[in-house]
């Protein structure tokens, strides 16, 4: 027997050799790798953990610094975001955005300028509307109104030009070429005091309390279509008007325009507002059947005039 017969392997034992050495090769290099996460995890742990404070540090930091700067508060009632100076009458919906308002408020405060509104003294921003008690006492000391919009009578008051003076106070105004004309100011009625509604313009309607120059074209618009007011109480048909702005109102029945049954067409007879187009094309099936209406009793004869509705229509009617 030869020495090299002693280290000689058969085929399949070479394999298996072959095979276990790889096993082994594979099983240590899988445990170097395993320490070498356990080793790392701490290191990263501790570098996420240093991270996060610093995060947390700069945040702090950065918050504080704003509070310095500009105080913010909770959006909670009567709370805003930023305080600072302001004029309602010039800011614009992003300043009252940055005070606390919704969006929808703010729209509605632009709305009311562009409608010819001001605010004339701090406590007119307490009206707009959904201003809360709470919010309206922490805006009030950043109100400041520009004396352009402030009334003429905390100026030329002690002059004869201010409250103290007559209803239609004088004041000067440039229009046109002349710089010295005097024009009417109209102030606002007192408690005891009226206007007749139907005689009177918008700038004499502008005079009552709650009534500027939309309300004032509605209710003459509306005046013209009725033929003159009957009854105070008719004011209320107009959809928003306010209700204490009734109580200064007197009316005058003389000069309410009546209009003939038997003389005008459909197209007018339906244009009333008391007055639709099957009660218009009634009156006219009446007239073109049996003749000229002659009183209120001749109308209680038909269907589509119930007796509301003739008592609402008589002030306007003549045969």
């Amino acid at each position: 027997m030869k020495f090299k017969d002693i280290f000689y392997l058969q085929k399949k034992d070479r394999q298996a050799l072959l095979t276990l050495l790889a096993i082994m090769i594979v099983c240590v290099s899988l445990t170097f790798l395993i320490q070498e996460k356990q080793n790392d995890a701490p290191v990263t742990s501790q570098l996420d953990s240093t991270n996060s404070n610093q995060e947390k540090d700069a945040s702090s930091a950065k918050i504080h610094h704003a509070s310095k700067s500009h105080p913010l508060y909770s959006k909670e009632e009567g709370m805003v975001h930023e305080l600072f100076p302001f004029d309602p009458n010039t800011a614009s919906a992003e300043d009252f955005e940055r005070l606390g308002l919704e969006s929808w408020q703010a729209r509605s405060i632009i709305r009311f300028r562009e409608k010819g509104g001001i605010f004339s003294r701090p406590s007119d921003f307490a009206r707009v509307y959904g201003i809360t008690k709470k919010t309206y006492e922490v805006l009030l000391p950043f109100i400041q109104i520009a004396d352009d919009y402030k009334p003429a009578a905390d100026f030329y008051g002690k002059e004869g030009y201010g409250r103290s003076g007559r209803r239609n106070t004088p004041y000067y105004n440039n229009r046109g070429n002349d710089d010295t004309k005097v024009y009417s100011y109209p102030h606002k009625l007192r408690a005891n005091e009226h206007i007749e509604i139907n005689g009177a313009d918008t700038t004499l309607l502008m005079k009552i309390p709650g009534i500027g120059s939309y309300y004032a074209s509605r209710i003459v618009r509306y005046r013209e279509r009725l033929g003159g007011f009957a009854s105070a109480q008719q004011l209320e048909e107009i959809d928003g008007l306010p209700e204490s702005s009734i109580s200064y109102i007197k009316i005058d029945e003389q000069q309410i325009r009546k209009m003939n049954l038997n003389k005008l067409t459909l197209n007018q007879l339906k244009k009333h507002p008391y007055l639709n187009f099957y009660q218009a094309k009634e009156i006219c099936d009446y007239r073109r059947l049996k003749g000229p209406l002659h009183s209120i009793e001749d109308l209680k004869l038909l269907k589509d005039f119930p007796p509301d509705e003739i008592e609402r229509l008589k002030p306007y009617i003549c045969f």
